[in-house]
């Protein structure tokens, strides 16, 4: 393919990752032109702590964007991110803090005293985000408190998105999507509210910009023209085509989600699920869990020790039968957030016999997984019948497991269709670009595999979620 064609015929989306930054630069067609992927480290430098540095991000984003533009003039570059992550800056832009992630779960004690109030209830109500130790409003809280001089001499609390738009283009923006899941933004009129932000002691110029997501703005140091974007969940459901209300987006990466496209903001009455903003009347209802695919790689490098490849582990877990022979594992290992919204919470395996071997631990891992976002789904679709008519569209990197795709179908007992394009968050960047340009995408939604529920593992799978439900519970005071 001429790579050296107008610019017109290329669109990038940079999908700014957790564990990783990817590039993907797609034609007018939605067809791929060419991928990029560059990892960085988490941090855990206290008990409780998961932080990021700034600038090595920015650098694996710059290393990103001269590597996928290698003789390539794009139209535009649109970004996705992951979101909840905070950062002080001084007014000359000087780091005060490392990125403080979602996983960092340092504000616990706060977030718990404060989410069984009525106070925390009314911020939930006008936010749409639990209170809870991943929401950068309870990070800013701890700052307050515990880091005094840090607090009193920042400037802005940025997010690392906001962080590298800033070093693109000298803006500090940021967009609705990603100020949708702060706790700080109302969810009702898109602004920041005044009163978290009084309780906060914290004033609004001490936040960013709130702009559409289809902003853009030309870079200071280059020809390209950026657009913001939005967050990455949203972008996945954009991205995959799960924005219609027959159809439930399904994400896995680092973490997990499970996301249902609304026209306006919905709150749960238990605080059990999140609310985002897109765009327009085009809001999701969802619930994360921070225990996604990094629970594999603890228990490949930590408990089994095992220098074989994930793909070998799949294809042994696979032999095991549904259920695990017996084998059930809760994976709080990182906490959770929904649908239970505890730090504190720990992981668990029951069951254990002598003759369950490494394949066990493995199917049992990815079924836990799976049990904890079916969970969600209960609570997004409580009507089995509803979910029998909705279809779950797959994204993110377990989207390249087959077995794992049919676990999903077998255990929520609902169709799943993959997308071809299966880093659905770039290429809902890219559309989020063409729309910021006025330019009508002449890609359709490019279908991938289906995998159908298979009747017969429902009761199997059935017996061990009512299982897998009832352990927190029980557990959890002791």
């Amino acid at each position: 393919m001429d790579l050296t064609a107008k610019k017109e015929s290329f669109y990038i989306g940079i999908d700014m990752g957790t564990t990783a930054t990817k590039a993907v630069c797609f034609d007018a067609n939605g067809t791929v032109i060419r991928q990029i992927s560059h990892s960085y480290p988490m941090y855990h430098p206290e008990p409780n702590w998961a932080i990021q540095k700034p600038d090595e991000i920015l650098q694996t984003v710059l290393t990103c964007i001269k590597e996928i533009t290698q003789d390539i003039q794009p139209q535009f570059i649109s970004f996705s991110s992951a979101m909840q992550s905070i950062i002080a800056i001084d007014s000359t832009g000087k780091l005060l803090t490392a990125a403080i992630l979602w996983a960092d779960n340092r504000s616990a004690a706060f977030a718990e005293k404060l989410k069984n109030t009525e106070l925390g209830k009314q911020f939930y109500q006008k936010t749409g985000i639990p209170i809870h130790p991943f929401s950068p409003m309870t990070k800013i809280a701890w700052l307050k408190e515990f880091e005094p001089e840090i607090f009193s001499k920042t400037f802005k609390f940025i997010s690392i998105k906001e962080y590298i738009w800033h070093y693109l283009t000298n803006e500090y923006c940021t967009d609705t999507s990603m100020a949708s899941g702060t706790g700080l933004l109302n969810i009702h009129t898109l602004e920041w509210d005044k009163e978290i932000l009084d309780y906060l002691h914290i004033k609004p110029e001490q936040l960013t910009l709130v702009k559409e997501v289809t902003h853009q703005c030309k870079g200071i140091s280059d020809d390209f023209l950026y657009v913001i974007g939005g967050g990455d969940g949203a972008l996945a459901n954009l991205g995959t085509g799960a924005m219609n209300k027959d159809c439930l987006a399904l994400t896995i990466g680092t973490s997990g989600a499970v996301r249902l496209p609304i026209d306006k903001p919905y709150l749960d009455e238990q605080m059990r699920t999140q609310c985002y903003h897109l765009m327009g009347n085009q809001y999701l209802t969802l619930g994360a869990v921070n225990n996604g695919a990094i629970i594999l790689q603890w228990l490949k490098e930590t408990l089994l020790k095992t220098d074989k490849s994930y793909e070998t582990l799949f294809d042994e877990a696979e032999k095991i039968p549904a259920g695990s022979d017996g084998l059930l594992f809760v994976p709080y290992l990182l906490g959770e957030r929904a649908p239970i919204w505890d730090a504190a919470a720990q992981g668990t395996l029951l069951g254990m016999q002598i003759t369950h071997t490494q394949a066990h631990f493995v199917r049992a891992t990815l079924e836990g997984i799976l049990f904890g976002l079916f969970q969600i789904t209960e609570i997004l679709l409580p009507d089995p019948d509803k979910r029998k008519r909705t279809t779950v569209m797959a994204s993110g990197g377990f989207g390249k497991s087959e077995l794992w795709l049919q676990m999903v179908a077998d255990i929520f007992q609902m169709k799943v269709e993959t997308s071809q394009s299966i880093e659905g968050s770039a290429w809902g960047a890219v559309l989020i670009g063409l729309k910021s340009f006025g330019i009508d995408s002449v890609a359709e939604h490019k279908k991938g595999k289906t995998f159908v529920p298979n009747a017969a593992y429902q009761k199997v799978y059935q017996d061990s979620f009512d299982k897998f439900k009832k352990v927190y519970p029980v557990l959890k005071d002791l």
